[in-house]
């Protein structure tokens, strides 16, 4: 098995489109035609975990943190990335990178951890916007419905929990075939009125092509007509934090204690218990603070996240229970995220969750 083999199967479950701007998700360092002969899986990437690497014998590993955020000059070992990227280059082995990709979709690293609270009703509690078309395409209406299936194969039509969403107008279309074509129907010269069938989905702008591909596949048509809108529309399916509900409430303590528990972590910080009653429960996994007026906003009684600065604290000891993790802490678990997705895919093929530690905070 080739490592892009893996590496599609990766962005299938989280395509690259879906990152944040600031972000460098994707292939990190190496060759993905080689074939790979194991995968470790890490949240970030660092000398020993590639010497862990190297004593396996394996030559992918896949983090969830970029080993590299900035562009190089010049790569001469003066700081640990520099190091990893020789190390890797030497040894031949290929980093790859899901991050905020990994962040922003469906069942990626916020609702792994919602899955380790055991929230229920799971939704994205900032959802994605300007990121979504309108697809429009006219066919005969013969072949409307293999027309429609093409488009929704492409990943059209998903809107909410509902797939296959389509908006289908009858009406007549006119054209002219001109000297040199080969038309579906109608003469050479002559005007010719044809019934279709007006098809309208929707789809990520990220499958554009995909779409086209699949319409220009199936189209009789030699040269069929399509039209794409951009939409203002949020996309419920993709983006920032989570927000769920626990099956049967807690006091603010009880709630604390199993969080520090489950993350297992050595410091949790959180601001003024207040004694409210603990069942709807917003979080992000990472540096998440930029949610706080979005889960007050959604009446959430806690927000969870692995960083929160100093006076993101004050004002909110009234309006909402804030807990912070550790961003090593909140994420850890993304590892089980990649696992799952090959083991699914490759049941044969060695992969193993990193034996390093990779928190660069330590507790007293």
């Amino acid at each position: 098995m080739k490592i892009k083999e893996i590496v599609s199967a990766l962005e299938r479950f989280a395509p690259l489109p879906l990152q944040d701007g600031f972000d460098n998700a994707g292939l990190q360092i190496g060759l993905t035609d080689a074939e790979a002969t194991g995968a470790l899986l890490c949240l970030d990437v660092t000398e020993t975990v590639l010497d862990e690497a190297i004593a396996l014998g394996y030559n992918l590993i896949i983090a969830h943190h970029p080993l590299i955020f900035k562009g190089y000059k010049s790569i001469t070992g003066r700081d640990y990335v520099e190091r990893c990227i020789l190390k890797a280059i030497k040894n031949d082995i290929v980093v790859y990178a899901a991050h905020t990709n990994m962040d922003n979709v469906m069942g990626g690293v916020n609702f792994k951890i919602a899955e380790k609270i055991g929230l229920k009703n799971v939704r994205i509690l900032e959802a994605k916007k300007n990121n979504l078309i309108k697809f429009v395409t006219f066919v005969p209406a013969a072949h409307a419905q293999r027309v429609r299936q093409s488009l929704f194969d492409a990943g059209c039509g998903c809107i909410g929990h509902y797939d296959s969403c389509s908006y289908n107008l009858e009406g007549e279309g006119t054209f002219r075939a001109q000297e040199g074509t080969q038309p579906y129907c109608g003469k050479i010269g002559e005007l010719h009125t044809e019934k279709e069938i007006r098809i309208e989905t929707v789809l990520p702008d990220y499958k554009k092509a995909e779409a086209i591909k699949a319409l220009l596949t199936v189209h009789p048509y030699e040269e069929p007509a399509f039209d794409i809108y951009p939409l203002q529309n949020t996309w419920a399916q993709a983006g920032a934090g989570i927000i769920g509900e626990l099956e049967v409430p807690e006091t603010e303590l009880e709630f604390l204690k199993r969080i520090k528990k489950t993350f297992e972590v050595g410091c949790l910080k959180h601001n003024k218990l207040t004694g409210r009653e603990i069942q709807t429960v917003a979080l992000c996994g990472g540096a998440g603070a930029f949610l706080i007026p979005l889960a007050i906003n959604n009446r959430a009684d806690v927000f969870i996240t692995g960083e929160i600065k100093y006076h993101d604290y004050f004002g909110h000891e009234n309006d909402i229970l804030l807990a912070e993790i550790g961003h090593y802490e909140s994420e850890q678990y993304t590892k089980e995220i990649f696992y799952t997705i090959i083991r699914d895919l490759f049941p044969h093929f060695e992969v193993q969750l990193t034996k390093v530690n990779t928190n660069p905070i330590k507790y007293m």
